[in-house]
C-alpha cells in the first residue's frame, strides 16, 4: 500500500510540475547568505530535503539476479584496478545519489533524471569525508546536492558549491561510463550490479516521471537558455575543459560498430571512442600523442595504439607495454542536449 501511495505521489508531482511550476520561496538554511546563482532561478522540486533518499549503504548482486532491466535501460559504471561497480538508471531514478567507495576512492555518484546527467564526486573535501544528499532544489531543472558535513548546496552541472560554507569550492570529479544494459552485460557480464535491496520501498520496475524521457518537448521547470540545434532530449557526451564546453553526438560514431574521434579542445589532444550501435561514448586525454584506432568485436577492449597497447572502455591498458596504466579523463558526462545549453550557452557541437 505504501509503495502504491508513493508512486501516486510522484505521478501527482509530475502533473503539478507541468501545470503549475513555481519558484521556491524557501531555498534552505543558506537563504540569508551568498549565492553564486540567482535564487529566483532555484526551484523546489517537491519532495523536500532528503525526500528523495540517497543510498548510503549499497549492496550488490550479479547480472543474472537482475530481472527489471530492459535491453535499452541505461547503466552507469566505475572501475578501479580490477574492481568494477555498476548502477542502473531504474535505481538511480528513485534515489539520484549513491554514496560509495571503490578501492581507496570515496565518491558520490550524483545522477539527475531530469537532465540525464551522472558523474562522480570525491567525498573527501578539504580532508574531511562526507556524504551527499538530495536537497530537493533544482537549478535549470538540474539536481542540487548538499554535503552533509557542512550543509552546503552544490550545482551538479556547474560542478561547484553555490552557497554555504564551501561556496566556490569546485567538485573533484570522478568519471563514470554509461551505456545500455545489453551492451554492459556484453562488456562485463560478471560485474556487481547495485541491488534493489536499498532499504526503501520503491517500485524499480516503474519510471517515476511518466512520459518525461520520451516527450522531447516536456520540461518540468524553466531553463535559462535553449537551442534547437539538436533535439532537446538527445543524449550527448558533454566535455568540460577549462572555459570550453563541447558535445559529441552518436551520429559521429555511426560508420562502424566502434569509432574513434581525434580532437583538440583548448589546446589539448582529446580522443573520443564511441558506438552508436552499442550506445556509448567516452572521452580521454592523450598527453603522449599516441595514435589510436578502434577495436571492433573484442569487448571490453575498444582501442589499440601504435605502441601495441590495448585499452578498455574505461581507458585502462589491459595489454601491451603500458598494461595497468590509465588514460587521463577530462571532465565529461552524458547529458540531455537542453541541459548542457541551459548551463553553457556557448557550447560547441563537434
Amino acid at each position: 500500500m505504501k509503495n502504491n501511495l508513493f508512486n501516486f505521489s510522484y505521478l501527482l508531482l509530475s502533473f503539478l510540475f507541468i501545470t503549475s511550476c513555481s519558484q521556491t520561496q524557501d531555498v534552505g538554511q543558506n537563504n540569508s547568505g551568498e549565492w553564486l546563482i540567482p535564487t529566483s532561478s532555484v526551484f523546489d522540486g517537491g519532495p523536500g530535503k532528503d525526500g528523495i533518499p540517497s543510498i548510503d549503504n549499497p549492496t550488490y548482486v550479479t547480472a543474472s539476479e537482475v530481472n527489471y532491466m530492459d535491453d535499452n535501460d541505461l547503466v552507469i559504471a566505475i572501475k578501479s584496478g580490477d574492481e568494477i561497480k555498476a548502477y542502473t538508471h531504474p535505481v538511480l531514478d528513485w534515489h539520484e545519489i549513491v554514496n560509495d567507495e571503490i578501492g581507496d576512492i570515496k565518491y558520490a555518484l550524483t545522477y539527475c533524471p531530469l537532465t540525464g546527467t551522472g558523474i562522480g564526486w570525491n567525498r573527501v573535501i578539504n580532508g574531511q569525508t562526507t556524504t551527499f544528499g538530495v536537497s530537493g532544489k533544482l537549478f535549470n531543472t538540474n539536481l542540487m546536492p548538499f554535503d552533509r558535513q557542512t550543509e552546503s548546496y552544490w550545482s551538479q552541472l556547474r560542478l561547484d558549491c553555490v552557497t554555504g560554507e564551501l561556496i566556490n569550492e569546485k567538485s573533484d570529479n570522478i568519471m563514470f561510463f554509461e551505456t545500455t544494459w545489453k551492451t554492459w552485460i556484453s562488456l562485463y557480464p560478471n560485474a556487481p550490479i547495485i541491488s534493489t535491496n536499498t532499504g526503501f520501498n520503491r517500485n524499480y520496475n516503474q519510471y517515476p516521471y511518466g512520459e518525461y524521457k520520451t516527450d522531447n518537448s516536456l520540461l518540468f521547470f524553466p531553463v535559462d537558455n535553449q537551442s534547437n540545434a539538436l533535439p532537446q532530449k538527445e543524449r550527448v557526451l558533454s566535455l568540460y575543459l577549462n572555459d570550453i564546453t563541447k558535445v559529441y553526438t552518436f551520429d559521429s560514431f555511426s560508420e562502424s560498430r566502434v569509432n574513434v574521434i581525434t580532437d583538440i579542445v583548448d589546446g589539448q589532444n582529446i580522443i573520443v571512442v564511441g558506438s552508436k550501435e552499442d550506445n556509448f561514448m567516452a572521452a580521454f586525454s592523450n598527453p603522449s600523442n599516441i595514435s589510436f584506432e578502434a577495436v571492433v568485436d573484442n569487448y571490453p577492449v575498444v582501442l589499440k595504439d601504435t605502441e601495441g597497447n590495448e585499452w578498455d572502455v574505461f581507458g585502462i591498458a589491459v595489454s601491451g607495454p603500458r598494461k595497468g596504466q590509465k588514460l587521463e579523463k577530462p571532465t565529461s558526462m552524458m547529458a540531455y542536449w537542453f541541459a548542457v545549453v541551459a548551463f553553457y550557452p556557448d557550447v560547441v557541437i563537434y
